[in-house]
């Protein structure tokens, strides 16, 4: 009995006691304090997460309270939800795409309206991809955008400038007669 009491009282023993002690004082303040952190995360009323700062400093219950009743999302997430719903709101709210001239609902990739038949874009002369009108090369196979007059005319193939001419005024002809037959009946 007597070595168990030196045991005891040697100073070795009071060491590792008061280090100890010390250590589980750390992790208590340590605990406490990553309850206060995360409640200033998720907690915008500055009256309840000092609350739960104070739950967090009571040893093992509180922080495992807190983990019980703590909001699951941060006030960031929140935040981003709510930029993120009001981004789809403003996208859904957006009209739909509807020809200029018959007004008629259409698909982006239409070359012309199904109803009234006016081109509503012009086809790529390398991948038939619909090219809108202010583009300068297709994104799809990033062929140069110029007007059919000037690839005839640089084109070396080409007999000259008035035969290129002449195919494009029939084309834009051609083009705008169907038109107007469509439109009478």
């Amino acid at each position: 009995m007597g070595s168990l009491h030196t045991v005891f009282h040697s100073t070795a023993f009071e060491i590792a006691r008061n280090l100890t002690l010390f250590f589980v004082a750390l992790l208590w303040l340590g605990v406490a304090f990553w309850v206060h952190r995360d409640a200033r995360r998720r907690i915008k009323d500055p009256w309840v997460s000092g609350t739960a700062t104070l739950l967090g400093l009571v040893p093992l219950a509180g922080p495992l309270a807190y983990l019980l009743f703590r909001p699951p999302e941060t006030l960031a997430d929140v935040k981003a939800r709510r930029v993120e719903l009001r981004a789809l709101e403003r996208h859904l709210m957006q009209p739909q795409p509807q020809c200029p001239v018959c007004r008629a609902g259409i698909e982006p990739s239409f070359l012309v309206c199904p109803v009234c038949t006016s081109q509503l874009k012009s086809p790529c002369s390398q991948c038939s991809a619909p090219l809108d009108p202010l583009w300068q090369a297709c994104p799809f196979c990033a062929t140069p955008v110029g007007s059919r007059l000037e690839l005839a005319a640089a084109d070396p193939g080409s007999a000259d400038l008035s035969s290129a001419l002449t195919a494009e005024v029939m084309a834009s002809s051609r083009g705008s007669a169907r038109t107007r037959q469509a439109r009478a009946s």
